[in-house]
This record gives C-alpha cells, sequence and structure tokens, in this order.
C-alpha cells in the first residue's frame, strides 16, 4: 500500500478508535438516547458515518456499489455496542482492501456519485469521506458527554 494511503487508513483507524471508546464507557440504554427534538443517537450517528464513509470510498471512489440506504441509516434502534463495532471493524476491512488496490495516479481520476450522478475527483471523495466522519465522531464525543453530565438516565 502506498504511504499516502497507510496515512489515510491510520487516520481513519483514529477516528474509529475514538467511536469505539465513546462504546466502551457507554451503557446499552445510551446508544438510543436522543438529547433533544430533531437529534440523532449514538447508534444512528454510528451507522450513518459507516454507510457514508463506505459510500465515498466504495460506492464513488472504486464504482463498488453498497446498495446503502441512507433514511434507513436515521431510523436504526436496538442495535448494541457489539453490532456497531462489528460495522466499523467491517468497514476498516473494506478500506484496508480498497486503498491497497489504489495507486497515488487514482486521486486525479473522477467518478460520478451513483446518488446524484454529481462528478468527483476519487481525491475528493476520500477527503470529503474523512472529513465527514471527522464531524460525527465530534457529534459522538458530545452525545457521549452530554449522557454523562445528565447522570447517565434517559
Amino acid at each position: 500500500m502506498h504511504q499516502f494511503y497507510v496515512a489515510l487508513f491510520d487516520r481513519f483507524h483514529e477516528l474509529h478508535t475514538e467511536v469505539e471508546r465513546a462504546l466502551e464507557t457507554l451503557p446499552p440504554n445510551a446508544l438510543d438516547w436522543k438529547p433533544g427534538k430533531d437529534m440523532n443517537s449514538l447508534s444512528v450517528l454510528i451507522v450513518h458515518l459507516t454507510g457514508a464513509e463506505r459510500y465515498w470510498i466504495g460506492d464513488v471512489a472504486r464504482g463498488d456499489p453498497s446498495n446503502r440506504d441512507r433514511d434507513a441509516e436515521f431510523q436504526v434502534e436496538g442495535l448494541g455496542a457489539g453490532e456497531l463495532k462489528r460495522r466499523i471493524s467491517e468497514l476498516e476491512a473494506y478500506e484496508k482492501m480498497s486503498f491497497e488496490a489504489m495507486e497515488l495516479s487514482d486521486l486525479e481520476k473522477y467518478r460520478r456519485s451513483p446518488r446524484d450522478g454529481q462528478e468527483f475527483t476519487i481525491a475528493w471523495a476520500l477527503a470529503h469521506a474523512l472529513e465527514h466522519t471527522a464531524v460525527h465522531v465530534g457529534h459522538i464525543q458530545m452525545l457521549s458527554q452530554l449522557w454523562e453530565q445528565k447522570g447517565g438516565s434517559p
């Protein structure tokens, strides 16, 4: 794997580790808790994060359809920490395989989004995936802190 992709994979892994760290400190009832109206739970954020990351790296950058149902990501409930960690682990395995197959020259290639047909470079798609994941990791960290501050009950 080219050093660029090693560094990119490592950065995704660091972000995923932050998510897993949050999962280790929270009880199961915290995973579906929403701090307010029209806000997302930790489970929703993690399922959406993994779905979006897979979409931008797989569907867009590699042209490998995931059959993602984005709307369903925002409806999940009842998933345990083990299932959420499994999703992260499977995503990392997919990313490692994907990055091992990519060359630096691929970054300049254009791909169309299957969702709306918009055209992006692979570099943009990968950068967007990383940015999007980082934003949601921040949301996950804040939700974890809110849960702890309120005393840990729904």
